[in-house]
């Protein structure tokens, strides 16, 4: 096999040429065999020998009947640090530098990580991030041993047989992963490096979680490349809902991670009797529920990542989005028994290609089966099992650009009651003007018990457009490019939906499995002025007066949380004054001299306690009917 053909840059060829061992993986199926430890065998432990710590297992891994499965030893390992990502460079950035952090340039730990590669046999691959003409030729330099992580990520974004590598084939991002630095520079953490070169984006990955690097290292290169561009790539899943009437309606859910992105895809869970278990009260036991006899039909089109990319944007003044991964990275902690969700149990049981199992407990040649949470703890499964599922193994995948017809924004909200109130005010779902849509995507509350990330207390942001944790740049220009986004689409339809509890009811994600039946429905988030009513609070915008599906309506205090006995007007006044200073919080880090002029009035509209028809006013966007 011939590396010098994948025209790798200087410092890249320079590692692989001292390597004495290299292999260029083409396929998958080499990758299984890697991360196994080889052709036959079943099991394989990712170790390192540390200086002053000796040798250190940093994963498990067993080949199984579905697939790979990997477990990590450290529970801290199992999920994503929100601050692992720096920055190296010194270009434009909002972002923590590794100057800034660590005291020290990067230039000398970049060498040493060099140093350490050229002595480790490798494996690298090559792989388009995104997609073609949409995204940028890339490559991974990995330590052979850690063939489970060269796994996931070309299960995630692909792999181009060496044979087809094209002649013109130019890296421009390039992951380095050396585990080992985890331990002997920093202090044991989770850290990820992005160094922005003029014509060259790298990451350092020193841990072995896809999560921060394989998944949002590539996202953060995308987001990197769309800065420069002009265009965002989203942090959401999107879905075509056929009704049983054969309406189509395309919605798409962007979130925090944990945010019911994924969930977005699945059926709604039912009760054994086939009812959906709308909620239960938590103060009084009570249970509701909700009878759909046929649900509607799921054609899914991105789970996480979406490129809005302006070569799909057409005339029909709605947004146009593609999926940018080729797999699909779903979390599974609420699939905690057998029968929870047989769609997806069945698709990961018996897949049509092998997957990646991590955080599920598998032993080598069993069957991983999504509901065996490895525990973190006696007694504590841990929060964040995950599964590598390839999009074309997912039933009904849709691989063609689609045109959004509903953009919805979701919150892990905790519960909420007069006693204790919480900014768990938001009910069954709530429609926004854009102004106020595109505000939510600046706060980007990151929820109540978050499950994917290490820090859960208290109310935190995701960050604007809810995937800053993984921007390079400046905040600021993210801002005005999804602005550019909701003022240039505006038959794009806009809707806030809560999951986990709505007041003192929990609803885990049911409360988005309805508005997503009903909206589908309904074939539309346009509504008649009698049919809503301004919110009690102004940033929750509408709220519908009665719902109603397949002839049940819906309890009105599932819609108006205040008119829970439990809550009432003051402790929804109070949970609306925690989410008023939140938002005062994070929106004041957007008012710079670079945001749009539009951008600032819908800003100081918020500050100055705006009514809902002021927000709709600052972007013109019908969103009622006469």
């Amino acid at each position: 096999m011939n590396w010098h053909k994948y025209n790798l840059p200087e410092d890249a060829a320079r590692v692989v040429a001292a390597s004495p061992n290299v292999i260029i993986a083409s396929t998958v199926n080499e990758l299984i065999d890697l991360a196994c430890g080889g052709l036959g065998s079943n099991h394989f432990e990712v170790t390192y020998d540390v200086p002053e710590r000796g040798e250190t297992v940093e994963a498990i891994v067993a080949r199984v009947r579905n697939g790979v499965s990997a477990n990590y030893p450290e529970p801290y390992m199992r999920r994503r640090d929100p601050n692992c990502m720096v920055v190296a460079d010194d270009g434009p950035t909002d972002q923590p530098t590794f100057h800034q952090r660590y005291g020290e340039e990067f230039e000398s730990v970049r060498e040493a990580t060099f140093d350490w590669l050229s002595e480790q046999p490798l494996a690298m691959f090559g792989y388009i991030a995104g997609r073609e003409g949409m995204g940028m030729d890339s490559v991974v330099i990995a330590p052979a041993n850690a063939g489970f992580f060269a796994l996931g990520l070309a299960l995630l974004q692909g792999i181009i047989p060496e044979a087809e590598i094209p002649p013109d084939f130019q890296p421009t991002s390039i992951i380095y992963v050396a585990p080992i630095f985890r331990h002997t520079h920093f202090n044991g953490k989770q850290v990820v490096v992005h160094n922005r070169l003029p014509n060259l984006h790298e990451v350092f990955s020193y841990n072995l979680y896809p999560g921060p690097s394989a998944k949002k290292g590539v996202y953060g290169m995308l987001l990197t490349q769309g800065e420069r561009e002009g265009w965002v790539t989203t942090h959401c899943a999107t879905v075509r809902v056929v009704t049983p009437y054969d309406n189509a309606t395309v919605i798409m859910h962007e979130a925090a991670s944990g945010g019911g992105k994924s969930e977005l895809l699945e059926h709604a869970h039912r009760e054994d009797d086939g009812r959906l278990l709308l909620g239960e009260n938590m103060l009084t036991g009570e249970r509701r529920h909700l009878e759909i006899p046929r649900s509607c039909e799921l054609h899914p089109v991105t789970d996480d990542m979406a490129l809005c990319h302006p070569s799909l944007q057409g005339n029909s003044g709605k947004l146009t989005v593609m999926d940018a991964e080729n797999a699909w990275f779903l979390r599974v902690n609420h699939i905690d028994h057998y029968g929870t969700d047989v769609h997806l149990e069945r698709m990961t049981a018996e897949p049509s290609e092998a997957l990646l199992f991590l955080n599920i407990y598998a032993v080598p040649g069993s069957r991983a089966l999504i509901w065996e949470h490895i525990e973190d703890a006696p007694g504590k499964p841990c929060p964040n099992p995950r599964v590598v599922i390839p999009r074309q193994v997912v039933p009904h995948v849709v691989n063609e650009p689609v045109q959004v017809d509903i953009r919805s924004y979701g919150v892990r909200t905790p519960p909420c009651s007069e006693d204790h109130p919480t900014y768990g005010i938001i009910g069954l779902f709530h429609i926004l003007p854009p102004a106020l849509a595109w505000l939510w995507r600046l706060a980007a509350p990151r929820g109540h018990s978050n499950p994917s990330i290490i820090d859960t207390q208290g109310m935190s942001s995701e960050g604007v457009g809810s995937y800053w944790p993984f921007a390079t740049g400046r905040r600021v220009d993210q801002a005005n490019l999804l602005l550019t986004q909701f003022r240039d689409n505006p038959e794009t339809r806009y809707v806030l939906c809560p999951n986990q509890y709505i007041g003192v009811w929990r609803v885990g994600f049911m409360a988005e499995w309805i508005m997503r039946e009903y909206l589908a429905r309904r074939g539309s988030a346009k509504f008649k002025s009698d049919q809503v009513r301004p919110a009690r609070s102004p940033l929750l915008g509408y709220t519908l007066h009665q719902l109603q599906v397949e002839g049940r309506f819906v309890s009105r205090w599932f819609l108006q949380v205040n008119t829970q006995p439990e809550i009432g007007n003051g402790g929804y006044d109070e949970g609306a004054r925690i989410l008023y200073n939140f938002f005062r919080e994070q929106l004041s880090l957007f008012l710079v001299d670079d945001l749009e002029p539009l951008g600032r009035k819908i800003i100081e509209c918020c500050l100055d306690n705006g009514s809902v028809r002021d927000y709709a006013s600052l972007i013109t966007h019908v969103d009622m009917e006469d």
